[in-house]
């Protein structure tokens, strides 16, 4: 048999919205989604950036080599959604011995600051480096998941703080999705969808003062399908 020794890796594309800054080291104005990605200091293809992950092991499913990987890797432990996406199986699709690998996406509040090794750090999804293999096609599919439920499920849950204001819960949508969404239409549809539930509570008034901003939270930190015929789309 030709490849008698396939291996099987887990790999997982974990999101955060999060500020990032330019090369000035100026921060940028709007938060964005950003992907966790580590820098291969071996070769093969040494210098480009891989997502997080490893072999299977033989006594471990895929979901706990996924969450076990994040942990031990690159010390990620606070991951709020983790759901499997993919199975990449090309012959060719890493250098040497067949292996075949499942991805994963993985989702981080905006709120958590894991430490991560020095070789890792978060990428602009917009704006990737030059990565391994075939890791750009698994964050790309990741994302068209990620925007895909944003729309007929409740996922933000997983992106945002435990309570957060519209105009916060905007930038998320946002970031997540790549394009601008209204945030009156947005709250709208939330509620129509009974998605969220005000707190009570008020956040502090902005620079320039006026009513202080209504709290909300989201009414299950569990995915459920909200509307699934719905799609979010770009505005034009």
């Amino acid at each position: 048999m030709p490849y008698s020794n396939t291996g099987h890796e887990v790999l997982i594309v974990v999101f955060q919205v999060r500020h990032f800054s330019d090369t000035s080291n100026t921060p940028r104005d709007a938060p964005e989604l950003g992907v966790l990605l580590w820098q291969r200091a071996l070769d093969p293809q040494a210098g480009t950036w891989s997502l997080p992950g490893g072999r299977l092991r033989d006594d471990e499913d895929l979901t706990s080599s996924a969450r076990r990987q994040l942990a031990e890797k690159v010390d990620v432990r606070e991951v709020a959604h983790l759901e499997q996406l993919s199975v990449f199986s090309a012959p060719d699709r890493v250098p040497g011995a067949r292996t075949i690998a499942s991805t994963y996406l993985g989702l981080v509040p905006i709120t958590s600051d894991p430490q991560l090794p020095d070789d890792t750090t978060w990428h602009p999804v917009a704006d990737l480096p030059e990565m391994s293999f075939d890791h750009r096609i698994m964050v790309a599919n990741a994302h068209a998941r990620l925007a895909a439920k944003l729309s007929y499920t409740n996922i933000a849950y997983a992106l945002t703080p435990s309570e957060f204001s519209m105009s916060t819960l905007r930038e998320i949508y946002c970031a997540a999705l790549g394009y601008q969404v209204d945030a009156t239409n947005l709250q709208r549809v939330l509620a129509r969808r009974e998605v969220l539930t005000r707190t009570g509570t008020t956040a502090p008034s902005g620079k320039s003062g006026g009513r202080p901003p209504a709290l909300y939270r989201f009414t299950d930190s569990r995915l459920r399908v909200t509307d699934e015929f719905a799609a979010l789309r770009p505005p034009g």
